[in-house]
């Protein structure tokens, strides 16, 4: 009896043992961590490459800092400094006007493309494909190239509106307050607006060919098959289309960089030429960091205008 007592107690550890193993992770649980690990690489490319330069600029705006030497705390005298430059409050309307514009441009092309490409016309994959060349191209090879048709002396466009009798001597189309600005919004329009073109194609693409054969047993035109069937059918896409081409275009650069450098006096400096003045020509970093933030209101003003247009439009 003392022996089988011995033998039960020297048992009861390893079964409790046993029965405090751990449990196994469920099956959804394999699957959050698996999915966090996938997700960790991208996480940490956007705080590397994204965040931490956003709130290092911002930082930054509160510092006297330079090229070279030590950052000396300022508090808000960046800011109010930055304010009070004539170059702020035209690149301000600059930006305004460039982006605005821009927009509509691509926007109204993008949208007269698609249409025509939705027809059946004869080698329309050919041309489908061909949209896509200014889109596809280097920013660099685009903007040289428009330079050079807009130059005074050996451009191609003063040749022809020159042969076409509209000019008798040529038009300085970068060089003048009055077209430095439209040229640069043409340029920067005709790379951006395949992008409008080929996502509104798409979208077209996806609206059932029924709706439109009802339509025309009904007597309805083409201006109203357009707009009752082919804008509603859109709206999501052109939400989209219009909220990134909005950012893309505020926040652009090589078209004013390469085709005029923010002249002719500041008549087409936006805000990131502006930064990049102050910042890389006259290496001010402080206040190259007061500029971007003080544009960023700017910048999520037009978003939510954007956003909430095409929002109410959706709903009614």
């Amino acid at each position: 009896m003392i022996a089988r007592r011995r033998s039960i107690a020297l048992e009861a550890p390893f079964n409790i043992a046993a029965e405090r193993k751990p449990a196994r992770l469920s099956r959804y649980q394999r699957e959050v961590i698996g999915g966090l690990l996938l997700l960790t690489p991208a996480l940490l490319i956007l705080l590397v490459l994204v965040v931490y330069p956003f709130l290092y600029a911002i930082w930054l705006g509160f510092f006297d800092k330079a090229v070279g030497t030590a950052a000396k705390f300022v508090g808000l005298a960046n800011f109010r400094y930055v304010i009070t430059w004539p170059q702020f409050t035209a690149a301000l309307a600059n930006t305004a006007i460039f982006t605005i514009v821009a927009v509509a441009v691509k926007f109204v092309l993008g949208m007269g493309v698609a249409v025509v490409l939705n027809q059946h016309i004869r080698g329309r994959n050919f041309f489908r494909a061909f949209l896509l060349l200014p889109w596809v191209m280097p920013a660099f090879v685009v903007y040289l190239t428009w330079r050079w048709l807009y130059d005074p002396l050996m451009g191609l466009l003063n040749y022809a509106l020159f042969d076409l009798g509209l000019i008798t001597r040529p038009i300085a189309f970068l060089s003048t307050k009055e077209t430095a600005m439209i040229s640069v919004i043409i340029a920067h329009a005709w790379r951006g607006f395949p992008f409008f073109a080929i996502s509104f194609l798409a979208g077209m693409q996806t609206v059932p060919p029924e709706l439109y054969e009802a339509a025309q047993v009904d007597g309805a035109s083409r201006w109203q098959q357009f707009r009752y069937i082919t804008l509603p059918s859109l709206y999501h896409i052109i939400g989209v289309v219009l909220l990134l081409s909005t950012i893309w275009t505020a926040n652009a650069f090589e078209p004013v960089y390469l085709l005029t450098g923010g002249g002719p006096s500041d008549a087409t400096t936006v805000y990131t030429m502006l930064v990049y003045l102050v910042g890389m020509i006259n290496m001010r970093l402080g206040e190259a960091a007061a500029v971007s933030v003080l544009f960023l209101p700017l910048l999520i003003g037009l978003v939510m205008v954007v956003t909430g247009l095409l929002q109410r439009r959706g709903e009614a």
